[in-house]
């Protein structure tokens, strides 16, 4: 109960697939909106069967492209949900959104379907980096989309990625002032990754990436997306996500926080406490195969693993510690005793990686840039 209960629905098909993206996303032909509506109905049925009495706080429909989605989908979702749990007041519900003009026009009745929140991958403010990056639409098709959002919504975030390909320091503080002039209230601003198994790694591995920033600079581009989204009210409350006050994201702050969330759709991870045992599940990754299973079975999931309480504790580190807020550890050993190593965390704190006050650990200003570096030294 401490982290809060949340729901995420993922939606697996894109107009494209972006030669960054390791997500499980699929390019169709066409899409069976009836037959799609009618699954995610019956998996928010099952779920909502095992868990009965939770109080729901997020719903996320991630991607994927959720603003592909007919709006009426999304209703019919929304409505189902909204009958089988007893909802926050504060309820929080985010659409995944790409900024084209065609699915800008869907704002409206998404909004009029129960949506709240809009997170848009806008990518770039730069037409060049965009084509680079494989997006399908321009930095005026994004302004434009974002207008519609912020006219349709109280609330929208979107997304940049920086340290791209030939991109410098100035570059990235021109691109970021203007975002952060955008009126948002909240970025996830994410450093470019090159994942095995994507476009983009198999170009990395056959040295056809060039312009990739080295670690000095991508250090410096780090520094300077915390400077200036400090500057603007908008510290990261999260390492990669800035938010102005009480504009964070609530469901991502479920993961966080290690609460309970339900997975629907093909290739959905989730975490629920049931009978006293928290478990892992999923879902397969095929979206053919996750919908006939939801129709032969009515279920959805792959079997599902129970967490011991060592793997708990740290799943509970490993995320927490991403948060500026950082972890109780109190909490921590509550989960499993001896987790938290004492030579360990003298050791990171006489580097001045970490701090100590009270029961909350935290990773320190000087720690954040080396973040997974602390983490295999706490966690290993």
């Amino acid at each position: 109960m401490n982290g809060g209960f949340g729901l995420y629905i993922h939606w697996p098909f894109c107009q494209a697939k972006c030669p960054y993206c390791d997500f499980n996303s699929h390019v169709v032909s066409s899409i069976d909106h009836q037959r799609w509506t009618a699954a995610y109905l019956t998996e928010i049925d099952r779920i909502a069967d095992e868990t009965k009495g939770r109080v729901l706080n997020s719903v996320f429909f991630g991607g994927g492209t959720p603003s592909m989605m007919h709006p009426d989908t999304v209703a019919a979702i929304i409505e189902r949900l909204k009958s089988r749990w007893s909802c926050a007041n504060d309820l929080e519900i985010t659409l995944e959104a790409n900024p084209t003009s065609v699915e800008a026009g869907r704002f409206q009745g998404y909004r009029d379907g129960g949506v709240s929140r809009i997170s848009m991958g806008i990518q770039s403010l730069r037409d060049e980096p965009l084509r680079l990056l494989g997006r399908l639409h321009s930095v005026a098709e994004a302004r434009q989309a974002f207008d519609i959002a912020r006219k349709t919504f109280d609330r929208v975030s979107f997304d940049l990625i920086y340290a791209r390909q030939y991109q410098t320091a100035a570059d990235w503080k021109a691109e970021l002032s203007e975002a952060l002039a955008m009126s948002v209230d909240h970025l996830s601003l994410y450093q470019l990754t090159v994942e095995e198994g994507t476009a983009f790694g198999h170009r990395f591995n056959a040295g056809m990436l060039p312009g990739l920033p080295d670690e000095d600079l991508g250090a410096e581009l780090f520094e300077i997306t915390q400077e200036l989204c400090d500057a603007a009210g908008m510290p990261a409350y999260e390492v990669s996500n800035h938010a102005s006050d009480m504009a964070a994201s609530r469901h991502n702050l479920i993961y966080w926080r290690y609460g309970d969330y339900g997975g629907i759709g093909p290739g959905a991870h989730g975490r629920l406490t049931l009978n006293g045992q928290r478990l892992a599940t999923t879902t397969p990754l095929g979206p053919m195969e996750w919908l006939k299973q939801v129709e032969d079975r009515g279920n959805g999931e792959n079997p599902r693993e129970n967490i011991s309480s060592k793997d708990q504790a740290l799943e509970a580190l490993l995320m927490g510690l991403r948060l500026n807020e950082g972890v109780s550890m109190s909490r921590i050993e509550t989960i499993s005793k001896g987790i938290l190593v004492q030579s360990k965390l003298d050791y990171l704190g006489e580097l001045d990686l970490i701090t100590i006050e009270g029961d909350r650990l935290r990773v320190s200003p000087k720690g954040r840039p080396v973040l997974n570096a602390v983490l295999r030294e706490l966690t290993v």
